[in-house]
C-alpha cells in the first residue's frame, strides 16, 4: 500500500487541502489482489487505491466517461502486419497507467483508509490526475 502512494507522490496525482463546503467528496477503498506466475504460485501481493466511482452523478461530477475498447478486426490487421513484416510482439502491463490521465473537472477524494493524516484529518484530496474508478478516468489516460 505505501508502494502505491509512493507511487502518487512521484507522480503528482493529488494535492492535501482543507474540505470544500460545497463540493462532494468522492470515497476511497482498497483493492487487494495477488499476481501469480504460469504455475499458479504467488510472486506478488498488490494493492490499488481506487474512487468509489459509483457515487458520482453526471452533470454534477463528470460530462462524460469513455470506454477504450479494442476492435477484433483491429487487432486482427496488427497481428498480420506484424507476421508480414517479421515484427516481434509483446503483451505489456503498465502499472499505473491511469494515474497519467489529467482531469478536467474539480475532484477532491478522502484521505487513503489507514493512511489518514493525523494532524489533517478533516482535509481531502484534490486530484490533478486521474484515479483508478473516476468516471472520467479512462477518457483522461486516452487523452493523454
Amino acid at each position: 500500500m505505501q508502494e502505491e502512494l509512493n507511487q502518487f507522490e512521484r507522480n503528482k496525482v493529488w494535492m492535501l487541502v482543507q474540505r470544500p463546503k460545497d463540493r462532494s467528496i468522492v470515497g476511497t477503498k482498497w483493492v487487494f489482489c495477488n499476481k501469480l506466475d504460469e504455475s499458479g504460485v504467488v510472486v506478488r501481493n498488490r494493492a490499488t487505491l481506487v474512487a468509489k466511482g459509483y457515487s458520482l452523478s453526471e452533470g454534477i461530477d463528470y460530462d462524460e466517461t469513455y470506454a477504450p475498447v479494442a476492435r477484433l478486426e483491429a487487432i486482427r490487421l496488427l497481428l498480420a502486419y506484424a507476421c508480414y513484416n517479421d515484427f516481434k510482439l509483446f503483451q505489456m502491463d503498465a502499472k499505473s497507467a491511469f494515474l497519467n490521465g489529467e482531469i478536467k473537472e474539480e475532484v477532491y477524494v478522502d484521505q487513503p483508509p489507514g493512511f489518514e493524516d493525523p494532524k489533517k484529518h478533516d482535509h481531502v484530496y484534490k486530484l490533478d490526475k486521474a484515479l483508478y474508478g473516476l468516471k472520467q478516468a479512462p477518457r483522461a489516460w486516452y487523452e493523454r
